[in-house]
């Protein structure tokens, strides 16, 4: 049985071992087969999916969304073209309030950058970026 074994599809995706044996776990990559000396054979295709994988989670998709994709990634014959809008639609409000917690907290870092007394040391309690955070401000603004 020719194919790629574990580490020869690491190295071709640019991830370690773990990472596969992870996204196996998960459901992410088919379970491998394995040949007569006992050792993990992998597709080239699995090296194919990894890199969508990690391409998909550089844009920020989860692990389970990027399960959807893959599963419809896979097949020939199944695109659901209205769970694609709704799944769309619903990432771009995802993406939309994460970039307001970004803009907020970007207003308390340009706060901290901008504060007029510099040359006082302000304390602990008196720090906003450690009480906005303390009082759980990046989710709720």
């Amino acid at each position: 049985m020719e194919g790629l074994t574990v580490s020869q599809v690491a190295k071709a995706a640019g991830i370690n071992v773990e990472t596969i044996r992870y996204y196996e776990k998960r459901g992410l990559l088919p379970q491998s087969s394995r040949n007569t000396s006992g050792y993990r054979i992998f597709t080239s295709d699995t090296v194919d999916d990894i890199r969508l994988i990690k391409r998909a989670q550089d844009i920020g998709f989860t692990l389970e969304e990027i399960k959807r994709l893959l599963s419809i990634y896979r097949s020939d014959e199944y695109f659901p073209i209205e769970e694609m809008y709704l799944f769309a639609k619903d990432k771009i409000y995802q993406i939309e309030e994460k970039m307001n917690q970004l803009n907020r907290f970007k207003s308390i870092l340009e706060m901290v950058v901008n504060r007029p007394n510099r040359d006082t040391i302000p304390t602990k309690n008196e720090c906003v970026i450690i009480q906005h955070l303390a009082e759980g401000g990046m989710k709720n603004g």
